[in-house]
């Protein structure tokens, strides 16, 4: 491939990049949303390629480059490219794109250019045997589809070959994009350049485990970017996303990584150069920059509550009843357990009771729960027995969870927790995205609550002193949003969510002092944290306010 770098083919290219916004535009309206999302085709946004680009050549010099784009959709990292170098400096330039309905028209537009697109899937491609034939500049928005879109066989050739291949284990809850990223390591030559623009929540979630460690391992990562999760890079997917930068090199010892945040990857609003050896160490790498590392050692959430997921009934439609309905269904009270509403129903952080426990809230819902065998039912229970034929013709003894229910209309042991979590909130509409909910009544919770149910020196102390508990729920309340924020994982749009091991994860050195319990000793690991904008401080904490 040669190109010469003159002004007529720089104007060839701007025509050319401005029928591909044209196409790219048609070839959207083709599919529906869902089609995309399925597939993964989330087209990278053109000023967004640049940045990028812009940002990540620069160790490249005047090294002949040879490019790589497995995920090519209709070229945007490729006008990058030619933007972003002398032409004569691009000595080869492949792309792959596994879809035709993106990939054919791409091939006719850039044909012109020496570009070799191979309509393909990308991921069942030889690499090149040797060194000499492999690329110094992989660049690629690997398509973000869910392990659930994956079929089983795919799922698991992916993980073989990344076993047999890389001796890398993945988990397999892993995105396809995950697999891009390990797989493209026998493309890349010794010391070439790998750029991607991927989903941030890998380095939260724990089937991103795997692929950090390839990142701290088999690579020198040299730079990490992750945008603002209010600021969605993909007006068509709402992902948190982040942009990556390596080099096909073992790291050194004393290797520190930059890590930015927030405005555009070359322009970030705060950095920090993060030592490799805390990296390895830290199970959420979304607290850099920032706060840094949390420390190492000290009381946790987790010490003092047993916290679980609410229950998931199956079908909250069916099982989950408004007060009149049961009424009228004359379903017998002792099969119908208070069920708190969904979070949105409980304005402020308490629930009180009726005399019988049951908790003062709109709507008042009951959940249906019966442990009894279908004939008793029949025989004892008429007007119940006809709501569990109802549910038969809706076919829910066959839904996944109902058929792993014995009978199909039982529901899991969750008693009521004095505390319950809300597990997801939106940044930027209160103090904090997730509330604590004291909960005074006898009524359990779906699973849009995290139950918080006292062990331990808690729960000895609450036997003594019940009141108690209030301090604590006040003490939750006044928990540092950073700390919830640091622990949880986060989407685009600026959602965030906790699981039940993440909320264990929380710090809680207040609740220890509550109890009269001695310090442990914490251990800190510093990160040197620069600030670009100004108040780049008050940007920072906006992800808490």
């Amino acid at each position: 491939m040669t190109l010469q770098s003159s002004g007529s083919e720089r104007r060839l290219w701007a025509q050319i990049e401005h029928r591909r916004l044209q196409l790219q535009a048609e070839l959207d309206a083709a599919r529906t949303r869902t089609e995309r999302n399925r597939s993964g085709q989330f087209a990278t946004p053109p000023a967004l390629a640049r940045e990028i680009l812009a940002s990540a050549v620069e160790p490249l010099g005047q090294a002949p480059v040879r490019f790589l784009d497995p995920a090519f959709g209709t070229g945007a990292f490729y006008y990058a490219l030619l933007t972003s170098l002398p032409a004569e400096q691009i000595t080869a330039a492949v792309g792959y794109e596994v879809d035709p309905h993106y990939g054919a028209p791409a091939r006719d537009l850039w044909r012109p250019t020496g570009l070799v697109l191979h309509l393909e899937d990308f991921t069942k491609a030889a690499p090149p045997p040797a060194d000499s034939g492999r690329f110094n500049l992989i660049v690629c928005n690997p398509p973000y589809v869910r392990h659930h879109h994956l079929a089983a066989s795919e799922k698991e050739r992916l993980r073989r070959l990344c076993r047999e291949t890389l001796g890398l284990r993945p988990d397999g809850l892993s995105g396809l994009y995950c697999y891009f990223l390990a797989l493209c390591h026998q493309w890349l030559c010794e010391g070439g350049l790998g750029i991607w623009l991927v989903p941030s929540e890998f380095m939260d979630v724990n089937y991103g485990s795997w692929v950090k460690r390839y990142l701290a391992d088999r690579v020198t990562l040299q730079w990490v970017h992750r945008f603002e999760p209010g600021e969605v890079q993909f007006g068509d997917a709402l992902v948190s996303s982040a942009v990556l930068c390596l080099r096909k090199a073992g790291p050194g010892n004393s290797h520190e990584v930059k890590f930015s945040f927030g405005g555009a990857p070359g322009r970030p609003r705060l950095a920090a150069n993060v030592p490799l050896a805390t990296l390895r160490s830290e199970r959420k790498w979304t607290r850099f920059p920032g706060q840094g590392q949390r420390d190492g050692a000290g009381y946790v959430l987790g010490d003092f509550f047993e916290i679980k997921r609410g229950l998931a009934t199956g079908d909250n439609s069916y099982f989950v009843l408004r007060a009149p309905w049961c009424r009228d269904l004359g379903l017998p009270r002792r099969f119908l357990r208070p069920i708190l509403p969904s979070p949105r129903y409980v304005t402020g952080h308490e629930v009180l009771a009726d005399q019988e426990g049951n908790p003062i809230t709109e709507p008042r819902l009951f959940l249906l729960d019966c442990a009894l065998a279908e004939e008793a039912v029949r025989q004892s229970c008429p007007a119940l027995w006809k709501y569990l034929e109802e549910g038969r013709k809706r076919g829910l003894p066959d839904r996944y969870l109902c058929r792993h229910r014995r009978p199909w209309y039982s529901q899991e042991r969750r008693p009521p927790a004095p505390i319950v979590a809300t597990y997801m909130g939106r940044s930027g509409v209160s103090r904090s995205p997730f509330r604590f909910i004291r909960n005074r009544s006898k009524a359990t919770a779906a699973n849009v609550y995290l139950l918080m149910y006292p062990k331990g020196a808690l729960l000895s102390a609450v036997h003594v002193r019940p009141g108690l508990v209030d301090g604590i729920w006040a003490i939750l309340n006044r928990l540092d949003p950073r700390a919830l924020l640091d622990e949880g994982r986060v989407y685009g749009g600026g959602l965030h969510k906790l699981e039940p091991r993440e909320l264990a994860n929380v710090a809680a050195s207040d609740i220890a002092a509550l109890l009269g319990l001695p310090p442990r000793r914490a251990q800190h690991q510093l990160v040197r944290i620069e600030f670009y904008s100004e108040p780049a401080q008050a940007a920072f904490k906006a992800l808490a306010d």
